[in-house]
């Protein structure tokens, strides 16, 4: 039998056939001079790499076979070039009018160690914007450079091997992370993580593949082990198991990525403009005692204890005849069905003096706002609202209180938070649990295994789902089928890494860059 330890001298035969015949060999990754293939002959870039605007700092970053010239025209250096990853203080200057343009620190990178594998400069110079424009338009006149477009350093390390694609996304996550949370998400993920969980999938997944095609081409010969196809439907079990569990995250990790939809919901002048003004601490609401007030969504983003949250103040949920207002009611609606989270806000005035029936009306309530007129019975998931009940300064204290502590044991109703938008009152402990609810909608993201943080890697692992599945049908009826599916599978899974089919969606990854990143 032939021993499975010999299959990569049975690939390297066929490397060599596919060559002596004229035929194009398998790609394989090569380096030369320590500069990754398809870069040696790549134009050389610059762009600022800081932020824009007056600050004391800003950094320009040049990348291309040309960097070492830009380095000797700009700093002045006649011979050597200054150490590896050393700072020296220089006068920079334009080589064509002979003008110091400023004196600032200049760093050498040579190729491949550096960000984008290829030879690299940083110019850290004052931060002035006509500091700035004289150093770029002097990098522009050199020889053989040209400004950078967006993202395109990053692409470049990648193209490299520098970073993965997912660690590409992680990057472009961490510079955009505008939370706590975000900012962990993210550095997880550029730290390469999630990458390395499906750099796992795909080996087992290739090894699959290897062994079904060696069983189709060999079996006849009786050179394969007994068995092997048993191993590789234990293996495609369990991947297809552990990629389905990966997938039943609940979006948490889109969800922390892409901010906490939470929505204000209600009925007429039950204080959800008060409550939004009062959350985002600004008049972003208009205010008024005149019912229908507002007519439109108004959207607001916050930082609800390090987690991401758009907050969006809806109309107030009641018939009217008002075709500008109903058209508000449905968009109110709309949002209400697409919301992780609900507030749904109640007057107090409202509510019956007696506890039981204080929780039959809510219950009522509930159905007749949030329920559609197409869908009236659907069960409403209670994790999906918080009933805020404002404008407890206008209810006596003892029967605030006993609201207050009864209706919390009341069964079948969502957690209830009694508050005061006018006065404040409750207003800390209506945070506590709304931030609660919005750490269990994202999670942790520094435990358990990394999420999913992108809608392309969901519908790209559920394509592989369903590949695997592909092979389980014509296991049995039809070999090659079964196996079409686990290259299927390991297609889908490439488009993620990047290493199947990656030319594709490179513009839609590096589009959301900035310049000079």
């Amino acid at each position: 039998m032939l021993p499975f330890t010999c299959r990569g001298i049975w690939r390297a035969a066929v490397h060599t056939l596919r060559t002596s015949r004229g035929m194009p060999p398998c790609r394989l990754l090569s380096t030369c001079d320590g500069v990754p293939p398809g870069l040696a002959d790549a134009e050389t870039i610059f762009a600022l790499s800081s932020g824009h605007g007056r600050c004391g700092v800003a950094v320009i970053r040049v990348s291309g076979p040309a960097s070492a010239t830009a380095l000797r025209c700009m700093a002045g250096l006649t011979r050597s070039l200054p150490p590896p990853r050393t700072a020296l203080l220089r006068s920079i200057t334009d080589s064509q009018a002979k003008e110091v343009l400023d004196r600032g620190l200049v760093l050498w990178f040579p190729a491949p160690h550096s960000f984008t594998g290829e030879d690299s400069v940083e110019f850290h110079i004052h931060g002035g914007p006509a500091v700035v424009t004289a150093v770029l338009q002097a990098l522009g006149s050199v020889p053989g450079m040209r400004p950078a477009e967006a993202g395109e350093f990053t692409r470049r390390a990648f193209q490299a091997g520098k970073l993965g694609l997912t660690e590409v996304e992680g990057l472009g996550d961490l510079i955009h992370a505008e939370t706590e949370a975000q900012r962990r998400q993210a550095l997880r993920q550029m730290s390469g993580e999630l990458g390395r969980l499906y750099q796992d999938w795909s080996h087992r997944l290739k090894r699959c593949l290897a062994h079904v095609e060696a069983f189709i081409d060999f079996s006849e010969d009786e050179l394969i082990e007994d068995g092997v196809l048993n191993q590789v439907d234990r293996s495609v079990c369990t991947l297809q198991a552990e990629m389905v569990r990966h997938l039943k995250d609940e979006r948490r990790g889109e969800r922390l990525r892409s901010g906490v939809q939470v929505v204000i919901a209600g009925a007429t002048n039950a204080g959800k403009s008060s409550l939004l003004n009062t959350l985002c601490q600004r008049p972003a609401a208009i205010v008024s005692p005149i019912a229908g007030t507002t007519r439109d969504v108004v959207e607001t983003a916050l930082d609800i204890g390090g987690f991401p949250v758009l907050l969006s103040d809806t109309a107030g949920l009641r018939d009217s005849l008002d075709l500008v207002e109903r058209e508000g009611v449905r968009r109110a609606r709309e949002r209400v069905e697409q919301a992780d989270l609900t507030l749904v806000v109640v007057d107090c005035a409202y509510l019956p003096t007696d506890v039981q029936q204080a929780a039959a009306f809510l219950q009522g309530h509930l159905k007749s706002v949030l329920q559609t007129q197409e869908q009236p019975e659907t069960a409403l998931p209670a994790d999906r609202y918080l009933l805020v009940l404002n404008k407890t300064d206008l209810v006596p204290e003892d029967q605030r209180q006993k609201l207050d502590r009864e209706l919390r044991q009341v069964s079948g109703l969502p957690p209830v938070c009694l508050i005061s938008c006018h006065t404040n009152e409750g207003l800390q402990d209506f945070l506590t649990v709304l931030h609660s609810n919005v750490k269990t909608l994202c999670g942790d993201p520094l435990s358990g295994a990394p999420t999913l943080t992108q809608a392309r890697h969901r519908a790209h692992l559920q394509q592989c789902v369903a590949a695997l599945a592909q092979y389980q049908r014509y296991r049995d009826a039809d070999l090659a089928l079964a196996a079409e599916g686990v290259r299927l599978a390991l297609t889908s899974l490439g488009r993620i890494t990047g290493r199947v089919g990656a030319e594709e969606i490179l513009d839609i990854i590096f589009k959301d860059f900035c310049i000079g990143k």
